[in-house]
């Protein structure tokens, strides 16, 4: 009884919408990881086929596919849930939230760890793809279709594809609590702006030169008159 009061504690606390604790019935989220609890002690005691199935049958009922081998932290909450594909190998920390269509997967037929581990306090917005066995540090926020391929540090927020960085998240922010998807760096205006400042600076110095040749030129043409 501790893990679902667990689990109806986690939604009432990320969903602004739920009214009563009875709701939660209605979550996908819930019953797919109440499913994913069973499979996995299942998978963990080598009954391969039941845990399978378990997991085949919740993907069914709910639109989120985690794979039984997959170990997932305290505090972990889907919103909407639909077309969340968690892959085997995968691990995820505390506190961590996640959107419609994200994909934690791997990049190919990799044996061993081939999908990503994930922090603590982490926020994945919808349609995002992590993939491989990479990192994603712990207060790390991934904007909404983003494609991870490679390690995110702590304290960031990752968007783009490929995702970028830039700047640290201020200190303290935990994504997956404040669930805020709006405010993400725009890492291509930011390059965008960067390339401008040194169009400009070398339109400068070219029209330097220019200037410099032009009174070159005339200098020597009043000095052959």
């Amino acid at each position: 009884m501790s893990y679902i009061s667990e689990q109806i504690q986690v939604i009432k606390e990320k969903d602004a919408a739920i009214k009563t604790s009875i709701e939660v019935v209605l979550y996908p989220s819930f019953w797919a990881n109440i499913n994913h609890a069973i499979a996995h002690r299942l998978y963990k005691k080598k009954h391969y086929f039941l845990a399978r199935l378990i997991s085949q049958i919740s993907r069914g009922l709910t639109g989120i596919e985690i794979h039984p081998g997959a170990v997932i932290g305290k505090g972990f909450f889907i919103d909407h849930g639909m077309g969340v594909v968690i892959g085997e190998t995968c691990e995820i920390g505390d506190n961590v939230l996640l959107y419609q269509g994200v994909t934690l997967g791997g990049t190919g037929k990799d044996q061993g760890k081939r999908h990503p581990t994930i922090g603590n306090n982490v926020l994945i917005g919808s349609g995002a793809k992590v993939l491989g066995p990479i990192h994603i540090g712990n207060n790390v926020r991934i904007g909404s279709g983003s494609v991870v391929l490679k390690d995110v540090p702590d304290d960031v927020t990752a968007v783009g594809v490929p995702a970028k960085w830039k700047n640290k998240n201020t200190a303290g922010d935990h994504p997956a609590d404040n669930i805020d998807q709006l405010k993400v760096p725009d890492i291509v205006e930011d390059e965008f702006t960067a390339l401008r400042r040194k169009v400009d600076q070398l339109e400068q110095i070219l029209k330097k030169e220019l200037e410099e040749k032009q009174n070159e030129e005339r200098s020597k043409t009043d000095e052959s008159l």
